[in-house]
Order: C-alpha cells, then structure tokens, then sequence
C-alpha cells in the first residue's frame, strides 16, 4: 500500500471516530426489564388458521429470521394463550406477513381479545388471499409474505413460546423490493415498545469485510 493511501484511510478513521463521538458522557441505567427499548424491531401479522378454517391474525415484534442455510428459519415469539399459538399447535402452519406503516393503525384492533374463531382479519376490513403452500391466508395488504412449517418451538417460559419455522415460500410486491426490501417505499412497521413505532427508514451501504 503507498504512503498516501495509508495516510488517507487514517485520515478516514480519525474522521470516523471524531463522527461517532456524539453523544454526551452522561448514561442512565434501565431496568433490566426494560432493556427492549433500546431495540428496534420488525413488526409482522402472524396469520393462521383453526381445524374449523377461521382465519387469525396477530403482530409481532419479537421475531427474527434464524438461519438461511442447511434450512431456512424463521421465528418468534407467542404468548401460550394466544389464538395463534393455539392454532399453530393443531395444524403447524403459519404465514408472517410483512407489512408497513398503513397497518399501525390497525395494531389496536388485531390486538384485542376477540373471542376464538373471531377473524382479526375481517374485523379489520382486510383481504384473505390463499397462500401457496400452506392452509393459513395471506393478507393481500402486506408487501410481502413468508409462508412456514413449525418445525419446533422452545418454551422459555411459563407463558411464553419461541416458534420455529420452516421457510418454504418468500414473496414480495414488485414495487417493494429492489435488490432488499425497498424501505423508502413500503415504511416499514417497527416496534419499540407500547404505542412507540418507527416507520420512516432510510438505506445506506457500508463495506463489509
């Protein structure tokens, strides 16, 4: 490497530095139980299905895709109560669908305790698509859809349970999806914690080694 390119990527990681240090010295400690609202987090609608073909219809924001390669994984978290997990038990198919800021404010509603086999859905004047491969719907509204198989599930507690599943179809709208989700145009819904939400995102590309 010559000389001025070491002193220009010095340079470079001396500006860097001089640009990450923005913040104040003052911290504050959070609860413990708290430590989630330093987080941003994906908000997806689980949609499922009962043995009677009710639809159900539920956002989550603890979730996550877990593995790509030998199996492609994606998981999160339901209460043991819940609707979903109810239905997911009896038939062990979900679909996540990925939607944006339109959905927010429909949040309150896909969250109320509606009686079993009470379509969330429909209360929300949603459209039902069939999905490809599985029994549980889409919803035509998202910009996307990940259809899955539960292959396990982890419960890490007495009222919560980790699902697995198994990704065996990914689709996106073509106008939502350049290369990676185009998040400029879909806002994507993100969760912080209680009515906090994140919609306005923007892409930029850092080099990786």
């Amino acid at each position: 490497m010559k000389n001025e390119e070491v002193v220009t990527n010095t340079l470079k990681i001396f500006i860097l530095a001089v640009e990450l240090n923005t913040f104040s010295d003052v911290w504050m400690k959070l609860d413990l139980k708290e430590f989630y609202k330093l987080l941003v987090r994906p908000t997806v609608v689980v949609s499922t299905i009962s043995p009677n073909g009710i639809s159900n219809a539920a956002p989550f924001s603890w979730n996550s895709p877990m593995d790509t390669e030998p199996k492609t994984l994606f998981g999160f978290a339901s209460d043991v109560k819940h609707d979903t997990w109810r239905n997911i038990k009896s038939n062990g198919e979900f679909v996540a669908n990925l939607v944006g800021e339109k959905f927010g404010p429909l949040m309150e509603i896909m969250e109320r305790d509606f009686p079993y086999e009470i379509s969330e859905i429909e209360e929300c004047g949603l459209t039902e698509i069939e999905s490809n491969h599985v029994k549980p719907p889409r919803i035509k509204e998202a910009y996307g859809w990940l259809e899955c198989e539960m292959i396990d599930h982890v419960h890490l507690s007495d009222s919560v349970v980790w699902v697995i599943g198994r990704v065996i179809e990914a689709e996106v709208k073509d106008e939502a999806f350049d290369e990676v989700v185009n998040v400029e145009k879909v806002k994507p819904l993100n969760h912080i914690w209680g009515t906090a939400f994140v919609t306005d995102m923007r892409l930029n590309r850092f080099k990786r080694a």
